[in-house]
């Protein structure tokens, strides 16, 4: 069995990495999955979350929103609607992310789409955990 399988992480505007990796923890719908070489086939809606991988010994980590995962033997694809990698990711405007989505939840008003402030916020503090990884 091999060390390392082939990761893929697509959005609709480009390719964000393709590399053989040891392992990957990605954010599905209903919680993250842990691949490692060899996992079993599998197709899963994905989730709002921090994305972490090793590759080469080192972990990376990336904020995805969405979209779909497919798993293969030997490959991993990632196809999700918006990513970042945490080194790109600006924390200032994070926070301000962050506390407009509390706010709008503290102070609802009739009308308000309480299910897209939640997911507002549940990006922003996405967004932060892995931007303080980065540090």
């Amino acid at each position: 069995m091999a060390d390392t399988f082939e990761l893929e992480i697509c959005t609709p505007d480009k390719m964000l990495v393709r590399e053989q990796v040891s392992d990957a923890q990605i954010p599905a719908a209903n919680g993250y999955l842990g691949l490692l070489p060899g996992h079993a086939a599998l197709l899963s809606e994905l989730g709002t979350g921090e994305m972490a991988y090793t590759a080469e010994g080192r972990v990376r980590h990336l904020v995805i929103h969405g979209g779909f995962l497919e798993v293969l033997r030997d490959h991993a694809r990632v196809l999700t609607d918006a990513a970042e990698r945490a080194d790109e990711i600006d924390e200032a405007r994070a926070r301000v992310s962050l506390q407009r989505a509390q706010e709008r939840l503290e102070k609802p008003v009739e009308g308000m789409d309480v299910a897209r402030a939640l997911n507002a916020m549940k990006r922003a503090e996405a967004r932060l955990k892995a931007a303080a990884r980065n540090k």
